[in-house]
C-alpha cells in the first residue's frame, strides 16, 4: 500500500511494483483482477519515477479501481453468468458428476472445500467446448487450420494466435454473451488467414461475424468484471 508522502501519490492506493529489462519507459496499468495498480521501471529506473508517474495519473488510477466490480467468490448460492446469463451455483454434496448444468443452476458434487476448485474446472471446460465449435465453423469457412486451442487465464488479452497457427483464449470469456465469445473466435482464426490488422484481415472477420464492434465494445465496459469472478 502507498503512504502518504511529498510526491502526494494516491493514499491507500494498492500498487505492485514490476522490474522489466524489456521496458523502455515507466508504466502503469490497473490489474482488474488483483484490484491494484501496477507500476513497470525499466532496469535502471528508480521508485521515485513511479511515484511521480502516479502522482501525475492519480485521479484516473482512483477512478479506474473505484469503477471495478467487486470480486465474486464461487460459493454456493452465488450467480455467476455462463453465456451472459446469471446461473446460480448450487452445492449437492451426494451428487454425481464434479459440476454440471441444471437449467440455470451449476450443480457441484462433492465436498465443500472442493466446490470453487470444480466450478472453475466446469466453466474451463464450458469454454474448451464452446470455443472449440465455433473456431471449427469459423476456420472451414476460412479454408485454414488450427493447429491447438489453449486456454489461458490473462489479465489483458483475450485471444492470441501463434505463427504456428495455435490459438488461446481466456476461459472467462465463457461468461461473456456468445456473441462477444463468437467475435473473439473470430478475431484469431482469421489471423490464421492474415496475422496482423491489415483491411484484409478485418474483411475476413467481417466474413466470419457481424459482431465486431458491439463485442469490443461490451469486453470495454464488462470484460474487467469477468477478471474479478473467482
Amino acid at each position: 500500500m502507498l503512504r502518504p508522502g511529498v510526491l502526494g501519490a494516491p493514499v491507500g492506493c494498492p500498487v505492485r511494483w514490476n522490474r522489466s529489462a524489456r521496458a523502455r519507459r515507466v508504466s502503469l496499468r490497473i490489474d482488474a483482477r488483483a484490484g491494484e495498480v501496477v507500476v513497470t521501471l525499466p532496469m535502471r529506473a528508480g521508485r521515485r519515477a513511479g511515484m511521480a508517474l502516479l502522482t501525475t495519473h492519480a485521479a484516473w488510477v482512483m477512478q479506474r479501481l473505484a469503477a471495478l466490480s467487486p470480486p465474486v467468490e464461487l460459493a454456493p448460492g452465488v450467480e455467476v453468468p455462463l453465456g451472459g446469463l446469471p446461473h446460480v451455483i448450487r452445492h449437492d454434496p451426494d451428487a454425481r458428476g464434479g459440476a454440471f448444468l441444471d437449467g440455470q443452476s451449476i450443480v457441484v458434487s462433492g465436498r465443500a472445500e472442493f466446490l470453487a476448485r470444480r466450478v472453475k474446472d466446469f466453466l474451463r471446460a464450458e469454454a474448451k467446448r464452446r470455443i472449440a465449435l465455433l473456431a471449427e465453423g469459423h476456420a472451414a469457412t476460412l479454408g485454414v487450420k488450427i493447429r491447438a486451442i489453449r486456454l489461458k487465464d490473462t489479465n489483458s488479452r483475450w485471444g492470441s494466435c501463434a505463427p504456428d497457427g495455435t490459438l488461446a483464449f481466456s476461459w472467462r470469456l465463457v461468461m461473456a454473451p456468445d456473441w462477444v465469445l463468437d467475435y473473439v473466435v473470430a478475431h484469431e482464426v482469421a489471423h490464421l488467414r492474415e496475422l496482423n490488422h491489415s483491411s484484409r484481415f478485418w474483411a475476413h472477420v467481417a466474413a466470419l461475424t457481424p459482431h465486431r464492434e458491439p463485442a469490443q465494445d461490451w469486453l470495454r465496459e464488462n470484460g474487467p468484471a469477468l477478471l474479478r469472478v473467482g
